[in-house]
């Protein structure tokens, strides 16, 4: 974002409360991206929604967001209202338009933008909603104007799903007992499977459990996603990911309806790229950054990783056991069959495919930071910290080991050399990749992880 001027343009989303809101780490994070002079700020209303709109009309305010409890109260408020929102009954996006605003609802549209993000189609398919409040008449519409012919809409009170069906003609209403009903129940044909969504407040609270607990039930799915984005794996998602099903929860939606109205306001079509990038931000906000380890071989990265992880409960990935998982071969092997220049290959390949990681410490390769590529990807992942070793530490935590290709020698003298070497040409990458510099040498782990906590809090 640009510094703030008389040129900037002002947005906003207006709620109460409104404190927590993620939508300005969306919003001006796009700004920053692609250049943009505007700001987006919160704008918490306590009453009087038509006072408020029509005030910030009046400062030309360039584009609003609405969230709880105004989504339906700020329709009465507007000089016209988009035939989707009209529909669904609430109104998440204003625009400017001739003597006030126009309203929005930008949610469904982008639940379905972040379901082709995935590759999932619509056209053709049936559904399983569980749930059948506001939400899940939104979800059964949207589903509906995209061309899926059945919904089942399954929920503890079997008159308010009635309430949908009858204004919806594709959804048949059963009560959460009745999941049995629905066709090809416990049968093993997969052209038979459903896009499953979760659309009830189970999983907001721990100690939630299922709406259904039967693994049946789930084993429709081909699909399952929650409307639920915090916390990141409910008692849905879980159970979907215990069974191998592809599932994911509420903030790709999020995102997609934030950068729907982005493109609303500035009338721009937002790239897969850019909406990548604010999706890692945003997921870092929420779920936590990432701390990644670099350093030379021996310098402790996996251990202090490790430890670092346990204390702060975070997630561990040392990159040369993905590699070995993902290629199902040793590194000696890789280096064997492929030599140093295939195995670089398969590293790079292997950062880049954790760039949707979070909460999570990073151990590298001893020579992960040679490509200025992965140098600058290892920035993009996280915090870097280099793990600092001299010659003699080195040398005298890998001694034994003939697990490193890069390190066999015919004798101890020969192999001090190859790492004086190698760790002169290396220093100088490690120390360009890094945003922390932590010296190892005669150091207790905890006392290495306590230093670079200090530095992750300020």
């Amino acid at each position: 974002m640009k510094e703030i001027d008389g040129k900037t343009k002002v947005l906003g989303v207006i709620g109460n409360p409104i404190e927590h809101t993620l939508s300005p780490v969306i919003h001006n994070s796009l700004c920053r991206i692609l250049g943009i002079n505007a700001v987006y700020v919160p704008i918490h209303v306590e009453n009087n929604i038509g006072s408020a709109v029509k005030g910030l009309c009046a400062a030309k305010v360039a584009g609003l967001n609405i969230t709880v409890p105004y989504k339906q109260e700020v329709m009465e408020n507007l000089v016209e209202i988009d035939p989707l929102a009209q529909r669904i009954g609430a109104v998440n996006t204003l625009v400017p338009h001739e003597g006030g605003y126009k309203g929005y609802n930008t949610d469904m549209p982008g639940l379905k933008r972040a379901l082709e993000s995935k590759g999932i189609s619509l056209a053709g398919r049936k559904a399983i909603v569980i749930g059948a409040g506001g939400a899940s008449r939104a979800v059964c519409i949207m589903l509906m104007d995209n061309g899926v012919d059945e919904i089942y809409l399954l929920n503890r009170s079997l008159d308010k799903a009635q309430a949908i069906a009858a204004e919806i003609p594709c959804v048949k209403a059963l009560g959460l007992d009745e999941y049995d009903k629905i066709p090809f129940y416990n049968a093993d044909e997969k052209n038979s499977r459903y896009i499953m969504f979760q659309c009830t407040s189970l999983g907001l609270k721990p100690g939630d459990k299922l709406a259904i607990e039967d693994d049946a039930f789930y084993r429709l799915a081909d699909y399952g996603y929650d409307l639920i984005y915090n916390p990141a794996n409910t008692p849905f998602i879980n159970k979907l990911k215990s069974m191998n099903i592809s599932c994911d929860n509420g903030l790709s939606m999020l995102l997609y309806q934030g950068l729907i109205a982005f493109e609303y306001w500035f009338d721009i079509k937002i790239s897969q790229e850019v909406s990548q990038k604010v999706y890692d931000i945003l997921r870092r906000k929420l779920y936590g950054d990432n701390i990644v380890l670099v350093g030379y071989m021996g310098s402790g990265k996996t251990s202090v990783g490790k430890e670092l992880s346990e204390k702060y409960n975070m997630n561990f990935v040392d990159t040369d056991e993905y590699i070995v998982k993902t290629q199902a071969k040793s590194i000696n092997k890789i280096f064997e069959e492929s030599g140093e220049a295939g195995f670089r290959k398969i590293e790079s390949d292997s950062i880049a495919s954790l760039s949707g990681l979070c909460n999570t410490v990073i151990s590298t390769g001893g020579g992960a930071v040679i490509s200025s590529e992965n140098r600058e990807m290892l920035k993009k992942l996280g915090r870097v910290v280099y793990l600092k070793a001299d010659t003699e530490t080195i040398f005298n935590r890998v001694r034994h080991d003939d697990q490193r290709p890069l390190l066999k020698s015919e004798s101890e003298e020969e192999l001090k050399n190859r790492i004086e070497n190698m760790l002169s040409v290396r220093r100088a990458y490690y120390e360009t990749a890094a945003h922390k510099v932590v010296v190892t040498d005669n150091r207790a782990i905890l006392d290495i992880v306590e230093e670079i906590a200090e530095e992750l809090s300020e």
